[in-house]
């Protein structure tokens, strides 16, 4: 089956996520930590994409972020691409990619996943084992979101600065969902969909988003169409 054209839409969040080639890392040491997000918001600043939400981990990284110009987000993930990984082989004293193929996306109905998203991937240290506690986490936004630091790399989404009138109201919001976290199943849609190119939105919601555009955004129901009675 051909891989699904990725769907990028001004002003509307996706979830992205990047994966080192079989047998790689995208970082080997806290030096390059810091240089890929270091890179990754002077190009995301040049190229207009508001990230929302990140998670790096040794093989792979997960974004949520909001285009505000046209390709906005396929533009900033080339120069990361280009600058991050020149510098790494000079360092390391290796050539050739490393990045396995190209990145997967999806588009996000803010109102319904917005938190979802940003959930999945505050929580992913602790998912996938890089730490006990996601909060202590080093190598993503949870400590920005949780008012530990900022970071220079987050724009938040106007639906956070909503969770409360102060900083401290927005950090115990966020902190309550984060107790929260999400099921199985949801854990399992978000990252089934990001990695697929299916949207993640129900309803008018996604009949919004397919107005906007003519390739599927839900994979096509199981067995033969029912005939007409």
């Amino acid at each position: 089956m051909a891989r699904l054209r990725r769907i990028e839409l001004t002003d509307w969040p996706c979830m992205a996520f990047l994966h080192a080639l079989e047998g790689q890392v995208l970082v080997r040491d806290d030096e390059d930590r810091q240089r890929l997000l270091d890179i990754l918001r002077d190009a995301a600043r040049e190229q207009g994409l508001s990230i929302h939400a990140y998670a790096l981990q040794d093989t792979h990284l997960y974004l949520l972020a909001t285009p505000t110009r046209p390709d906005a987000l396929s533009l900033t993930l080339q120069s990361l691409g280009r600058r991050y990984v020149a510098g790494f082989n000079r360092r390391h004293q290796r050539q050739g990619g490393l990045w396995a193929g190209r990145f997967r996306s999806t588009l996000v109905d803010p109102a319904r996943h917005l938190f979802h998203c940003m959930q999945f991937i505050e929580l992913h240290a602790e998912h996938s084992g890089s730490a006990l506690l996601a909060k202590d986490y080093r190598w993503s936004s949870i400590a920005h979101h949780l008012g530990r630091r900022t970071d220079p790399l987050i724009v938040d989404h106007v639906l956070f600065w909503a969770l409360g009138n102060t900083p401290f109201e927005r950090q115990a919001a966020w902190q309550r969902r984060l107790d929260d976290g999400l099921s199985l199943s949801l854990h399992q849609h978000l990252e089934e969909s990001t990695k697929k190119g299916w949207a993640l939105a129900e309803g008018s919601a996604l009949d919004t988003l397919q107005e906007l555009t003519e390739r599927p955004l839900q994979p096509r129901p199981r067995g033969r169409p029912r005939k007409q009675q």
